[in-house]
């Protein structure tokens, strides 16, 4: 594809770029204390994932609760592919997030004592979950930092602009990135050795997904073409309550709903398994059978919470509201939708990836801490904890750092290797033959009508590697299911390059996975 002429500007060459304004980006962008640019697409901290999170932020915060317990919680649901190290230093640092979030202004819900309300969710065995506003509380956590961004003259914010290239120089160092600004397409290039990806992840690769359609995948996309390694892309985890009223993206009902005794029942009244409260995929994989089936899923809202529905979950009531429901009359209709993505571009814990001069924090991480199956509410968390790390590792960083060189542009039009999200087409194809339920044949096929578009498409390209990682993992683990392999094997990560990666495809008598090791 072809576009305006890239032009150089000065004005932030030397800073560190963060690309994203979710919290975790936001974050990191305060938390820098110096000056850096922070790239969005949308306005600051709006349609974000962070934004949208309704069940909270998971923090060993009560009094018969402790950071091992919540560690042992995150390892389990991980099903053998956590970094224990990694999740102990994530969640023990959960009490230190609330007490910043609270210092920056979070109204977090409180009883009538002043002590913070602890919810349950699913794979938790402590009430822990820390709210805002009921069910608001990414909305509330994001409003919060956003805030004191605002408020901090050294931040420049950038909105309406995406990322559209990263550039390495002949040592695969970064020495720039390039931006394309949607309001007026103006296309800029920035000299930085400094760039942080905060671009969350792919569940709008998928026709049914809670995400926002920004969330498909772009910093994956950057960063593999940049030289960066990934991990465990297949691994993503379908949420399975989203409001099945045909919303694009889905409405969620979050996992707190069941937490607050709501039951899964199928379109006879049967529950749909015992424990409404199982792991993620647990959940997930028993409502798709039902649906299979040809039955529909209600969640029991009237039955467990009646006219109370609305004061525990306002915003859910007016998703429900503006979808011609009443939770407290109304069972809930709902399936399984593209929710949240374990794996990402491998980083260390200073959030650094494999390529010198790029960090990544937030969902387009992986960090260790999620492994096969995300547990409940510990994404807002890692966002917070990724952002702090990577901000104190660039601060350290930059005392060291060399100049970046400014790479001669062209005065013509030049190719851009981006697109601006998934086709209809992509989307279908990702549903059908990458969902819940995976097999060989499916998943095959997806790899062959991917492939083609893949090197110029950069959501073809993000949607070829989860399905080539998908049939390259043939066992079932957390959130990959395969009909074909339903056992589970030794743990194994499978981490590639974009080289690597294609060159498996177009010759797959080749394969490259490797034991599990430690981030």
């Amino acid at each position: 594809m072809t576009s305006s002429p890239t032009v150089s500007d000065t004005s932030y060459d030397g800073m560190t770029v963060i690309v994203g304004a979710g919290l975790a980006g936001l974050t990191t962008a305060l938390d820098l204390n110096r000056p850096c640019l922070l790239v969005t697409a949308t306005d600051l901290g709006a349609d974000c994932a962070s934004d949208w999170a309704q069940g909270g932020l998971a923090a060993a915060v009560g009094p018969e609760d402790h950071p091992e317990l919540h560690s042992q919680d995150t390892l389990r649901a991980g099903v053998g592919l956590c970094n224990p190290q990694a999740v102990r230093r994530i969640v023990s640092a959960g009490p230190a997030v609330v007490d910043h979030l609270l210092a920056l202004g979070a109204r977090l819900d409180q009883d009538t004592n002043g002590a913070l309300r602890l919810g349950l969710e699913g794979a938790h065995r402590r009430h822990r979950i820390v709210h805002a506003d009921g069910d608001g509380s990414g909305r509330e956590m994001t409003r919060a930092v956003a805030q004191a961004v605002r408020a901090t003259p050294t931040i420049h914010v950038m909105p309406h602009t995406r990322a559209t290239r990263l550039h390495v120089d002949g040592n695969g160092h970064l020495s720039g990135i390039d931006l394309h600004h949607l309001d007026t397409d103006r296309h800029r290039h920035v000299a930085t050795t400094h760039v942080v990806l905060a671009t969350g992840g792919v569940g709008a690769l998928f026709a049914h997904t809670t995400n926002p359609r920004g969330s498909w995948g772009s910093g994956l996309a950057l960063a593999l073409r940049a030289g960066a390694v990934a991990r465990d892309l297949e691994m993503i985890q379908f949420h399975p309550t989203a409001l099945d009223v045909g919303l694009d993206p889905m409405p969620l009902v979050s996992e707190a709903v069941r937490g607050e005794g709501a039951h899964l029942l199928d379109d006879t009244g049967a529950r749909v398994l015992p424990d409404d409260l199982a792991p993620r995929d647990v959940v997930s994989r028993a409502v798709w059978a039902r649906l299979t089936h040809g039955h529909r899923v209600f969640l029991d809202t009237p039955g467990s919470l009646g006219s109370s529905f609305a004061q525990h979950f306002p915003s859910i009531t007016a998703a429900c509201h503006a979808a011609g429901l009443d939770p407290t009359v109304d069972p809930l209709p709902v399936r399984p939708a593209a929710h949240y993505h374990m794996g990402g571009l491998i980083v260390d814990a200073r959030c650094r990836t494999t390529v010198p001069g790029l960090w990544a924090v937030g969902e387009v991480a992986s960090t260790g801490l999620h492994g096969a199956n995300r547990l409940a509410s510990n994404s807002l968390l890692e966002a917070v904890v990724t952002g702090r790390a990577a901000a104190a590792d660039l601060r350290a960083h930059r005392r060291t750092s060399r100049r970046a060189s400014r790479i001669p542009l062209a005065p013509h039009e030049v190719p851009l290797r981006h697109s601006d999200g998934p086709s209809p087409a992509i989307r279908t194809l990702m549903d059908h033959h990458c969902g819940v339920l995976r097999d060989d044949t499916h998943l095959r096929t997806a790899v062959e009508h991917l492939r083609d578009d893949a090197d110029t498409d950069d959501a073809a390209l993000v949607a070829l590697l989860i399905a080539w990682s998908a049939k390259q993992r043939t066992e079932s683990r957390g959130g990959h299911t395969r009909l074909d392999h339903p056992e589970t094997s030794l743990p194994r990560h499978h981490d590639l390059t974009l080289v690597s990666a294609l060159a498996d495809i177009d010759n797959p008598a080749t394969t490259r996975t490797r034991p599990s090791r430690s981030a």
